[in-house]
């Protein structure tokens, strides 16, 4: 559960969202079984959703010359939401001892 929830470093810690997850997996994955592919779901999800972030603004910036770039900043509000709410569902599963998964996360760690 905790791997999960360490997403809410990235409201208070610049990149936090991706270095929350990845410390408490690197320390706890030997100890705790299941945390294991928990984290690494998290730490993949979270990068993915840093990814997309960053497609959005490079986006936003190449299209703002065509006076259409506002349109991706809803776009990346919603990517942004979606991934701290998709965090907070799959840590609560996760505590409840459900299997848990991300959709469209890009499996950067296997």
């Amino acid at each position: 559960m905790l791997c999960h929830l360490t997403c809410l470093a990235g409201l208070v810690v610049p990149f936090g969202h991706i270095l929350g997850p990845l410390i408490v997996w690197q320390i706890k994955r030997n100890e705790i079984p299941s945390t294991d592919a928990h984290g690494k779901a998290a730490v993949n999800f979270q990068i993915t959703v840093s990814l997309a972030l960053i497609a959005c603004a490079v986006l936003a910036l190449a299209l703002w010359v065509l006076c259409i770039g506002w349109v991706m900043i809803p776009v990346g509000m919603v990517v942004w939401f979606g991934g701290l709410t998709l965090g907070v569902i799959n840590g609560i599963k996760a505590n409840d001892g459900k299997e848990c998964g991300y959709p469209w996360a890009i499996e950067f760690i296997k």
